[in-house]
């Protein structure tokens, strides 16, 4: 299966995959240019493997959670496309992204549980926890709580990995070293989904993206008049 997979709850990336092999990737170091990367960098990996959009099978996009304005970029852009290509959109929680990759990472530390911690402004972290299951399919990363919001000291006294850690190293009980750069990202996303067609659950086509609290702007209660 050839899929094209876009992340934007944290940093900007796009993923090209065939059976869970990233056969190309590209992503951003800036958190904050979601819009104005994306759509480049999908027909950049399209044209280098001399594919178009029909070519795929279907576009997978991590839906968080992530800041609005960054998460929504990756939402809308894989709509659009698998709108205009006639393809499914599946959508994919981008903390299990990460925690696929950091599992075998853990395992190495002899760590059980963690969690995975990425910015979520307002001196507050998105987070998930996990249960490291090992069996006949590997090493994987288990959900152990939905995703949620909030100060660092509400994140649980596990290992700690992703690009929290490095915002609050003194805050979290046992942030994990040198993980700071483990972005949730479109490569990551698609082996994760790989990973769990290959166990024959199906991909969920829910895209609704994974604010976790309200947004800042608000509709004002009445309109004021200027005077002609």
């Amino acid at each position: 299966m050839l899929v094209l997979s876009l992340d934007s709850a944290s940093i900007a990336s796009v993923a090209l995959s065939r059976d869970g092999e990233v056969l190309r990737e590209t992503a951003t170091t800036d958190t904050r240019s979601h819009a104005e990367a994306l759509a480049p960098a999908v027909h950049e990996l399209l044209a280098a493997e001399g594919l178009t959009g029909r070519s795929l099978d279907a576009v997978l996009v991590g839906t968080g959670p992530g800041p609005f304005t960054g998460l929504r970029a990756g939402l809308v852009t894989a709509r659009t496309l698998g709108f205009a290509w006639g393809l499914p959109v599946h959508g994919l929680c981008s903390l299990d992204a990460a925690a696929h990759r950091a599992a075998p990472l853990l395992t190495e530390q002899g760590a059980t549980e963690f969690a995975v911690v990425t910015d979520a402004r307002r001196k507050e972290l998105y987070w998930r926890a996990y249960t490291v299951c090992t069996d006949d399919d590997g090493v994987r990363a288990v959900p152990a709580s939905a995703p949620r919001v909030g100060p660092a000291e509400d994140v649980p006294a596990v290992a700690s990995v992703g690009p929290g850690t490095g915002l609050y190293p003194d805050r979290l009980a046992r942030a994990v070293p040198g993980t700071m750069d483990l972005h949730p990202t479109a490569a990551d996303l698609a082996r994760a989904a790989w990973a769990l067609t290959s166990r024959g659950e199906t991909l969920s086509t829910d895209t609704a993206p994974l604010y976790l609290r309200d947004s800042d702007a608000k509709v004002p209660a009445s309109v004021k008049r200027t005077p002609a």
